[in-house]
């Protein structure tokens, strides 16, 4: 895994250390969705979609910081991932422009539905991260997030999860670049129209 992540920042000493410790938080043994697991899922979704991306190489590093620092706690997990972005990347010699642009692109990922229509790195990020959404595997997805929320009583749960759900299925497009929109829009909005139904 490494290897993907040495290609992206760099190979040095320095690029090795931010890795290691990029993987480590991953691992963390709180985490039961936001794991290696997942951040491999993104990184194959950019792929597929990088063509779109006007810096695939920004968007690759984002994907790698965006669930970095992971707490459940929504919005300050992704401002604390975007700083540790910041102080890391300097270390293995990624240019400020583009370090600039990953800690835009982790922030972003708080509210996909702020995303501009011109943010082409952006839509790829996003798009990426919510893949999930429409894959075979969204029932385990959403058994792992139950999991990462197992501190919140089931009727507080059900009530936050279903706001989440009702406002993505309320946008007109779910996914940003036409790739994602073919590859998975339909599946997303049939597993989370599912899921809805079963939490009253």
């Amino acid at each position: 895994m490494l290897t993907g992540w040495l290609a992206e920042a760099g190979e040095s000493p320095a690029a090795e250390a931010v890795g290691a410790e990029l993987v480590a938080r991953w691992s963390e043994a709180h985490r039961r969705y936001h794991t290696l697991t997942h951040l491999t899922a993104v990184l194959a979704a950019v792929d597929r979609l990088a063509d779109v991306a006007d810096d695939p190489r920004a968007v690759r590093l984002a994907a790698w910081f965006h669930d970095a620092v992971y707490d459940g706690r929504p919005g300050w997990d992704e401002e604390r991932s975007a700083q540790l972005a910041q102080s890391r990347l300097p270390r293995c010699g990624v240019p400020p422009a583009r370090i600039a642009e990953v800690a835009r692109l982790v922030r972003l990922t708080a509210a996909h539905d702020t995303l501009t229509g011109t943010d082409r790195n952006g839509a790829v990020l996003c798009d990426a991260d919510l893949a999930v959404l429409g894959g075979d595997g969204y029932e385990e997805y959403a058994a792992r997030i139950r999991q990462e929320y197992a501190h919140v009583p089931d009727d507080l749960f059900r009530q936050g999860r279903a706001q989440i759900l009702r406002r993505l299925l309320a946008v007109p497009q779910l996914y940003r670049t036409p790739q994602a929109r073919e590859l998975w829009e339909r599946r997303a909005r049939a597993n989370m129209s599912a899921e809805l139904a079963t939490l009253g």
